[in-house]
C-alpha cells in the first residue's frame, strides 16, 4: 500500500508525532511519501527531523513556474473536473481568513500534489491537520488525485471551523480522525450525522521502547518541574508563572525549566523578571528529542497550564517516564489522566487552582509521588502505543474507498 502524507509545514520541532507515526506504518510494510507545502522556518535541533526533511517533497520549493504548469496541465487533462475543483476552492475559501487568492494557490498546489501521486501510484492521501494541508488534500482528490483522510487535533480547528470549512473538508473526506473522543465530539458539531460514523478515533502514540527502564523521581530537593510547549497565549505559561510566583511566596523551594519557544518568549522573560523569579524559572528554548527526555527525567513532575488542547504528546511522554502532570481540565486530557492517581488537574485559567497543585504536589511524600509516575507510565502505555494506533490507520486506509465524494 503507498500513501502520501500531507501536512503544512513539516517536519518541525512539535510535531514527532507524526515521524513516529510515519515510521510506524512503515514497520507495518506501508510506503509512505511525505509531502510538505513549506519547511520549518528555523533550525531542526534533532537528527530525526534532520532526516525527515531530507525524505520530504516540498510543494512550494517546486517554484511558481511548476505549479502553474501543473494547473495548465490539470485544465486540459479533465477540463470538467478542473472546474470543478475550481468551484470547490472558492467555495473552501468564502468565508475564510486567507481569502479565496489563496485557495488559488491551494488548487496549485494540489495539481501538483494529484500529478505527483499518480506518479508514484498513490492510493491515498492523508493530511494532518484540517487546515490548508486538509484543503490541498481535498483539492487534489477533485482534480483527479487519490481519496483523502485527514486527522484533526485541535484546538485551532475547533476555534475556526467556519473559516478553514472543516464541515465541508469532513463531509467529502473518506474518514476522518481525531486524537480523542472528545475531538470526534467537536467534529460532530460540523458535519450532518449520517456522516458521523466515518469519523474515528486514533490515538497519538509514543515509542514504548524510548521508555524501557524510566528514570526514578529525583531524590533531591527543591522540587523540579518542567513545562513544554509552544511559547503562546493558549499554553498559559504566564499563568503558570504567576502561580510559581504565589508558591514561591508561600515558602515553598520550586525550580521550573520552561522548554521551548515562540512568540511569546519575551513577555515570559518580563514576567520573571517582574517577579524576581530568575532564580527559579529556566527558558531553555528547543531541545531535540533526547534533550526534552532529560529534562523530564531530571523534574519530579510535568506542568501543563494550557487555556486549550488537543491531547498534548507531552502530557502522555511525561507519564510514559513515570511522572506525575499537573494539567488542565480541558480537551482530550481528562480522559488519559486520574486526578488524584496520575496527577492533578485543575480549571483552565485559574492561578489560584494551579498554585494549589504546585504547593500540594511540593507536600506529596516522595513515596506517593512515586507511585502516581508508576500508575501514570501504566496508563500512558496501555493507551498510548503507536505499533497500535497505527495499526488502527493501516486498517481504515486498507478499506475500499469511495468511488465520488459527496
Amino acid at each position: 500500500m503507498k500513501i502520501g502524507y500531507v501536512v503544512n509545514t513539516y517536519p518541525s520541532p512539535s510535531h514527532s508525532f507524526i515521524r513516529r507515526e510515519v515510521h510506524a506504518l512503515e514497520r507495518r510494510g506501508i510506503t509512505i511519501h511525505r509531502f510538505a507545502m513549506r519547511r520549518h522556518d528555523g533550525p531542526l535541533a534533532d537528527a530525526g527531523d534532520q532526516a525527515e526533511a531530507a525524505a520530504t517533497d516540498y510543494v512550494l520549493s517546486q517554484g511558481a513556474f511548476a505549479l502553474a504548469i501543473a494547473l495548465v496541465l490539470a485544465l486540459f487533462r479533465a477540463p470538467a473536473r478542473f472546474v470543478s475543483a475550481l468551484a470547490l476552492a472558492m467555495r473552501a475559501g468564502r468565508g475564510s481568513q486567507t481569502g479565496r487568492l489563496w485557495h488559488m494557490i491551494y488548487l496549485a498546489e494540489a495539481a501538483w500534489l494529484a500529478r505527483r501521486a499518480r506518479a508514484l501510484g498513490l492510493q491515498r492521501l492523508h493530511a494532518h491537520f484540517g487546515t490548508n494541508s486538509a484543503t490541498v488534500a481535498m483539492l487534489a482528490h477533485a482534480l483527479g488525485g487519490p481519496p483523502y483522510s485527514f486527522t484533526v487535533h485541535g484546538p485551532e480547528e475547533f476555534d475556526r471551523p467556519d473559516a478553514i470549512a472543516l464541515g465541508l473538508k469532513l463531509q467529502r473526506a473518506d474518514f476522518a480522525v481525531a486524537i480523542s473522543s472528545y475531538g470526534r465530539s467537536q467534529l460532530c458539531r460540523w458535519v450532518d450525522h449520517r456522516h458521523w460514523q466515518k469519523l474515528k478515533v486514533v490515538h497519538c502514540g509514543i515509542e514504548p521502547q524510548h521508555y524501557a527502564e524510566p528514570a526514578p523521581l529525583p531524590a533531591s530537593r527543591p522540587l523540579r518541574l518542567v513545562a513544554i510547549g509552544r511559547f503562546a497565549e493558549q499554553k498559559g505559561q504566564l499563568l503558570l508563572i504567576d502561580a510559581m510566583a504565589e508558591a514561591v511566596r508561600r515558602g515553598f523551594a520550586l525550580r521550573l525549566d520552561l522548554v521551548g519557544d515562540g512568540p511569546m518568549r519575551l513577555s515570559l522573560e518580563r514576567a520573571i523578571a517582574h517577579h524576581g523569579l530568575g532564580d527559579h524559572i529556566t527558558l531553555t528554548g528547543w531541545l531535540d528529542e533526547s534533550g526534552v527526555r532529560n529534562r523530564v527525567e531530571q523534574a519530579h513532575a510535568l506542568v501543563l497550564p494550557s487555556f486549550a488542547e488537543g491531547l498534548p504528546m507531552v502530557v502522555m511522554e511525561a507519564m510514559a517516564a513515570a511522572r506525575p502532570v499537573i494539567a488542565t481540565w480541558v480537551a482530550g486530557i481528562p480522559e488519559l489522566m486520574q486526578p488524584g492517581r496520575t496527577g492533578w488537574l485543575v480549571p483552565a485559567g485559574s492561578t489560584e487552582a494551579l498554585t494549589d497543585a504546585l504547593c500540594e504536589l511540593a507536600l506529596t511524600q516522595p513515596e506517593r509521588l512515586a507511585q502516581m509516575g508508576r500508575s501514570a507510565r501504566a496508563r500512558a502505555l496501555a493507551r498510548h502505543d503507536i505499533d497500535s494506533s497505527a495499526a488502527m490507520l493501516a486498517a481504515l486506509f486498507a478499506q475500499r474507498p469511495r468511488t465520488q465524494p459527496e
